[in-house]
């Protein structure tokens, strides 16, 4: 059988006090079921973020999507996710990445090493949050046991492996990233590659974890052909019918949009869906057709 559908919503835009409550209000709402927030300079700083949040709603899950681990010390982390998860009821879902953007870490003043290194630095650190925040002995404690659930963001072999290994929600990015911090899109065919890779790495687990997918373009329209012209600029090596077939890509009638994401999570197993801020209220629709599938 497959996982009932779970949605998510990353909010990316800082406001003021009343604003970021009822926005959160809003999400739950609409039925999101997880409220997130991301990592990087010029948005909200995350778990002050989910605490308020959490003050503001009763129900939906609260995570981060996704931190980045360059910007944290392993140590002053678990107190972070303790504390935060104390302060949200057991609401928290952490979610951790390597981080994609070298021009943040510059301006923090923070090492940004390569590719090889940044994973390395992030298996250190869920290494060690699992050390400090499984201790009896660690102040503060999490509410969650044995832990906070874990969402690794990954698309690489090497985060794919460390997914498969630790993660208890595996989040596919649907995008490869490029020199400068450029995402660039995946193919259907490659996320069905991608898929695959991670469930070969993931076969002696003695639990299946979620999958995830981020989204990045959902369109409600009756010519899906015209909704995407914009991009295929920015995307010149796709075509148009690729690029209408990208799975973070959702573009058609509210019925062919709900036909797409049960399709993907039958060819995928993803169930869990996530989409950025500007699309809250488009997808919302989707939200409440597939809502207890």
């Amino acid at each position: 059988m497959p996982r009932p559908f779970r949605f998510g919503v990353n909010l990316l835009q800082s406001t003021t006090t009343e604003e970021w409550r009822a926005k959160c209000r809003r999400a739950e709402e609409l039925g999101y079921d997880v409220i997130l927030v991301p990592d990087h300079l010029g948005m909200p700083a995350p778990f002050p973020a989910l605490v308020a949040a959490a003050e503001a709603t009763e129900q939906p899950r609260l995570g981060t999507f996704v931190l980045n681990a360059g910007f944290w010390n392993p140590t002053l982390l678990a107190r972070e996710v303790a504390t935060t998860d104390a302060l949200t009821d057991g609401r928290l879902e952490l979610g951790l990445g390597t981080g994609y953007v070298e021009a943040e870490h510059v301006s923090a003043g923070l090492p940004w090493g390569s590719p090889g290194e940044r994973v390395d630095h992030l298996r250190r650190t869920i290494e060690e949050l699992d050390r400090l925040l499984g201790s009896d002995e660690h102040q503060p404690q999490p509410v969650q046991r044995p832990r906070v659930p874990l969402l690794i963001g990954a698309n690489g072999d090497r985060m794919l492996r460390l997914t498969a290994e630790h993660a208890d929600i595996a989040a596919f990015t649907g995008a490869r990233t490029r020199p400068g911090g450029v995402l660039e899109p995946i193919t259907a065919e490659e996320l069905d590659e991608r898929v695959a890779l991670y469930r070969e790495l993931a076969a002696g687990r003695k639990e299946a974890a979620e999958l995830n997918l981020l989204l990045q373009v959902v369109v409600v329209t009756d010519d899906r052909s015209a909704a995407v012209q914009e991009w295929l600029p920015r995307i010149p090596h796709l075509t148009e019918e690729q690029v209408l077939r990208l799975p973070i890509v959702l573009v058609g009638t509210l019925k062919e949009i709900v036909d797409q994401v049960r399709a993907q999570r039958e060819r995928y197993g993803i169930s869990y869906l996530t989409v950025l801020e500007p699309n809250m209220e488009v997808f919302a629709p989707v939200v409440d057709a597939l809502r207890g599938e």
